[in-house]
């Protein structure tokens, strides 16, 4: 798990709630963090699992890390893979295995 750069910040992303199983489903769970991408959204809570990405953090100002998803895409693509989300990938492309040292 990343170093999220406040405990704000780690407080939206670990936050659980008891209520509902999706985070996208609860009106307390701010932001999204995919550790495939590396990448750090704020959700959109209307119905579906949508978020805007950031850059920002709305709470410290710190810069977020950039976000990896055009590299997942390019480097699945140069393994042969046009369609990730309906091919089945490599493991290590469903975590952040793919990109961590």
């Amino acid at each position: 798990m990343p170093n999220h750069c406040c405990d704000q910040m780690r407080k939206q992303i670990d936050n659980k709630c008891s209520e509902h199983s999706s985070p996208y489903e609860c009106a307390d769970c701010l932001v999204d963090y995919s550790p495939v991408f590396n990448e750090y959204g704020l959700i959109i809570h209307d119905g579906g699992s949508s978020s805007i990405s950031i850059e920002w953090c709305p709470w410290c100002g710190a810069r977020l890390p950039e976000s990896l998803r055009d590299r997942w895409f390019d480097e699945l693509e140069s393994l042969g893979f046009d369609n990730p989300f309906e091919q089945d990938i490599p493991m290590k492309y469903k975590t952040n295995e793919w990109y961590s040292i």
